[in-house]
Order: structure tokens, then C-alpha cells, then sequence
């Protein structure tokens, strides 16, 4: 990862999210994105499906909810949350499937009037996946000049998105000037191939300087960040065989089991900074995804394993997102031996790193121009 310039081009960036807002806490690599795109030119930053429904969801968007349906400037962005009395979604009933379809048609057909007056004046619009390309055709029509980007955050399948939205995007996404997607594992559920990128995840610059000083004591310290998918299982297996080595789990969600041993440590939420603290000087990191389900492709997106690589950590985790990783020790859902054995293997290990890693400077002038680039090729 090296050191990078942004270029100052004064172009118009709208990004149009159905997960995120840029002013909430919680930061993704959208988030990461829209900073760089503010240093080159106007951004503003679209965030769709929010309703009275959403706070029964989980929506992180919550947090904000007093700011919606007004314009607010937030670090030099643009920022707009777009609420209505409900939303589409996904009913996951067959029998509902044409209504679901009908909300997904008025949604598309009665956009809100900023969103419309945004796309007419910009020069790049970015579409996160998820819903967002339902307005492409709209934005094509407003705007045909402008440069068409999706972010391929996650497979639509994984995040279960509707019927509506998965057929609106085959039928777009031969259109768009790029498909920029987290990781090539992800293209084969892709309709179209000529247009398709490979983009994945960066981090920041000064990322290795943010990680002083050293937050452990003495001893054999291992590190998990985290609550996707979290599974609480490992380190009651772990804990009590490897009790010189002392486990700490940041921001799981999950309180500690009465079978936790005394070396597994529990913290909440971290800021950004103490959790980069707490990786780099580790001695091997975790990604203790429960699900059997867990796409492949989360082995190249996860954010938490390209910290621990940044760091040439050694990680422990389910076989299933091993990947081609040489630095990844991975274990079988469930069963405590395996569990040891990944363990065993990991702390032994040399510290190496197993791939190339990007600033956001070098991932976002990828995503704007990703012909321009040998790596992004599929």
C-alpha cells in the first residue's frame, strides 16, 4: 500500500445507498469512498429505504432519524435521507410477491425530488448494491451523459435482495459504464461479463501509525473484532485449551457465556483507533463466522481479515473463507478439534502477508476508471 494523491477534478459524485447514510457512526467502505471522492470534486450522498418500518429492522440509519428528509452538510458532503411512510422489501412469501413487486414499481416511478434534481446535476452517479440500480433507467433518461457505477458491496442472493430489484439489475447492469465488485468470487453471479471489475476494499494510509501504542502486556494475546455472524463456540473451546494465551473479543454483541475461561476477555464497542491498536499487536487474529452459509467471496471482503493481513497476521477461521490465503488457518463449524488444531497452527505461524493491499485513494480512482488498471481485470 502506498502513498497516494487524489486528483482534484471538480466533478459532480452522487452515490445512492439503500444501507447507509454518511453521517452515521457506523462506518463501511462507502463511507471510506465518499471522503476521497470530497477531496476531488462535490459529493453528495443519496440513502434510500428508510421508513417507520425501519426501526423494527435494526436500521442503523435509526440514529439519524430526526435528520431525514432534509438536505444537511456533513465533513464537506452532501447528505440526504430519504423517508417515507413505508418501504419494499423483500416479504419472502410467495403468495405476496405481486404486491411486493407493485411497492417496488411505485418506489421506482415516485422518486423524491432531490434525488431527481442530484442525478440531473451530476457527472458520476455510483450505486451501491442492493436496490439503488431500480433508479438507474431514471437516471439514464435525466442525465444520459453522466458516468454509471455500481459498488458491489455484497452478492444480491446473500443479502436477500427481491425479486424485483435482482431482475431490474440484470436487465440494467450491461448499461452501466462498470461493475466494480469486492472480489472476483462474486462475478459469476453476474449477469452481465464485458463491463465487470474487480475493486475490493482498501484502508487508510497512516493505518500502521494509528496502531501504536501497544494496548497488551506481556504473553500471547489474540484478537477478534466484531459481530457478524459472530459464534461464541470458539472461544469456549479455545479458552480452556490454550489458557497461556489470552483472547480478546471486541464489539461481538454477545455478553460472556458462563463457559468462557478467564483468559477470554469481552470488551463492547471500540473506537476505530484502540481496535487497531488491539490487531496490530496481536499475535494472530479471529473471524469466527458462524454460518454455514457464509459466502465465499467474504474471504476478499471482509474488512476485519484485511486488517489482520495489513498486519501479516496469521487468522483463525471456518474453512469456508479461507480463500487462497497461505496466512489463513481454517477449522470445521462446530467441532472443537478442528477448532484447536486451526488455533495451534495459527499461533505457531510466521507473520506474513498474502496479498496486494490498497489505500482508498488507489480503490477509488479504480472504481471511477477501472479499465485503466491491469489488477481490476476478472
Amino acid at each position: 500500500m502506498g502513498t497516494s494523491t487524489p486528483n482534484i477534478d471538480g466533478k459532480r459524485y452522487l452515490i445512492i445507498t439503500a444501507h447507509h447514510d454518511y453521517r452515521t457512526p457506523r462506518r463501511t467502505s462507502i463511507h471510506f469512498i465518499a471522503d476521497e471522492l470530497a477531496k476531488r470534486g462535490t459529493v453528495r450522498f443519496f440513502s434510500i429505504r428508510y421508513s417507520h418500518l425501519s426501526g423494527r429492522k435494526g436500521d442503523i440509519r435509526t440514529v439519524i432519524d430526526d435528520r431525514a428528509n432534509k438536505i444537511e452538510e456533513h465533513n464537506g458532503v452532501e447528505c440526504f435521507l430519504w423517508k417515507t411512510p413505508i418501504h419494499p422489501f423483500n416479504m419472502r412469501r410467495q403468495e405476496l410477491k405481486v404486491f411486493e413487486d407493485f411497492l417496488f414499481w411505485m418506489y421506482e416511478r415516485l422518486p423524491n425530488r432531490i434525488m431527481v434534481d442530484w442525478i440531473k446535476q451530476a457527472d458520476v452517479v455510483i450505486y451501491e448494491s442492493g436496490i439503488a440500480p431500480i433508479y438507474f433507467e431514471l437516471a439514464k433518461k435525466l442525465n444520459p451523459t453522466a458516468k454509471h457505477i455500481y459498488r458491489g458491496s455484497d452478492d444480491l442472493d446473500t443479502i436477500c435482495v427481491a425479486g424485483y430489484a435482482k431482475r431490474k439489475f440484470a436487465k440494467v447492469s450491461p448499461r452501466m459504464d462498470a461493475l466494480c465488485l469486492l472480489s472476483k468470487r462474486m462475478a459469476a453471479n453476474i449477469a452481465s461479463k464485458k463491463n465487470v471489475y474487480c475493486v475490493p476494499n482498501g484502508l487508510d494510509e497512516n493505518l500502521d501509525a494509528l496502531g501504536d501504542p501497544n494496548p497488551y502486556g506481556d504473553g500471547v494475546h489474540a484478537v477478534s473484532i466484531g459481530s457478524m455472524l459472530f459464534d461464541p463456540f470458539y472461544f469456549e473451546v479455545v479458552g480452556a485449551e490454550f489458557p497461556d494465551v489470552t483472547f480478546h473479543v471486541i464489539g461481538s454483541g454477545h455478553p460472556r457465556t458462563p463457559r468462557y475461561a478467564k483468559n477470554v476477555v469481552v470488551y463492547g464497542d471500540m473506537s476505530y483507533a484502540d481496535c487497531i491498536r488491539h490487531i496490530k499487536h496481536a499475535h494472530f487474529g479471529i473471524a469466527p463466522y458462524v454460518s454455514e452459509d457464509v459466502p465465499d467471496y467474504l474471504a476478499d471482503s471482509s474488512m476485519k481479515m484485511l486488517q489482520y493481513d495489513f498486519f501479516a497476521l496469521p487468522t483463525v477461521c471456518p474453512h469456508s473463507v479461507t480463500g487462497d490465503y497461505k496466512s489463513r488457518f481454517g477449522y470445521v463449524l462446530g467441532d472443537a478439534e478442528s477448532m484447536k488444531a486451526a488455533t495451534r497452527e495459527a499461533i505457531s505461524a510466521r507473520r506474513e502477508r498474502s496479498r496486494q493491499i490498497l489505500n482508498w485513494t488507489e480503490v477509488t480512482t479504480r472504481l471511477l476508471d477501472p479499465a485503466s488498471f491491469d489488477d481490476t481485470a476478472i
